[in-house]
């Protein structure tokens, strides 16, 4: 049984108030970077929304790793469901968490992309998940396709701790964000609307994925309704 109308409407409104919270604390509240000009000061807010997009994309393929799990020990469709459900969430944050990093490294580092290890490895995720919906749309018994999705989810999240490690084990553009010592470290004003930001992303997700959850499960009655009837 999916999430409930009232407890999904709730969520709506909850992520929605969050997210124009972030809006105002990275276009208003924020203090402007310094040693830039101001139109790269601007373009550089947009770190309010690409890390937050990245971290979600993150949990998202984590919360797929883990029903993957839990549908190979339960064999329940509720798992399976929960699974491709934040697995699709996960491409779209990640298309977006690359998007706006091309926006933001423009004026940062004076070109859109670069083959970094940070940007290789979100890269390879990106492509193992898209692979994931490939491989599901291969198979037609949705047993059969249930499980092997499973395997292959939890394999594909190897890429997740790859990914977040990247700029730790090698030498990168990218900062640590939240690491004082580093140049790109954020001030106090920075780092409330940075921690804001990324809550309120977080509040969106969970939101998203109640949403479609609650679709699947009604597709799912649908099917069920039409092999009574025929």
């Amino acid at each position: 049984m999916g999430p409930s109308k009232r407890v999904v409407n709730i969520l709506n409104i909850v992520a929605a108030i969050g997210i124009f919270l972030a809006i105002y604390m990275a276009l208003v509240q924020a203090p402007s970077a310094i040693n830039l000009t101001e139109t790269d000061a601007w373009a550089q807010r947009i770190i309010y929304f690409h890390v937050p997009s990245a971290w979600i994309s993150m949990l998202a393929f984590g919360v797929t790793f883990i029903a993957s799990i839990l549908y190979l020990i339960r064999k329940h469709v509720r798992w399976d469901i929960v699974a491709r459900s934040s697995a699709e969430i996960g491409i779209v944050f990640t298309i977006a968490a690359t998007i706006s990093g091309s926006i933001w490294a423009k004026p940062a580092w004076n070109t859109w992309w670069t083959w970094d290890p940070r940007l290789t490895t979100y890269t390879i995720m990106l492509l193992l998940y898209i692979a994931y919906f490939m491989l599901r749309n291969a198979i037609d018994e949705p047993e059969r396709r249930a499980r092997i999705a499973s395997v292959y989810g939890i394999f594909a999240f190897l890429s997740v701790p790859l990914t977040f490690m990247s700029i730790r084990w090698w030498n990168t553009i990218h900062p640590v964000i939240l690491d004082p010592n580093e140049e790109f470290g954020l001030g106090a004003g920075m780092s409330q609307a940075f921690l804001i930001s990324n809550l309120s992303f977080t509040l969106l997700y969970i939101a998203l994925l109640a949403n479609r959850i609650r679709l699947e499960w009604l597709v799912e009655r649908v099917s069920a309704l039409r092999e009574r009837l025929t």
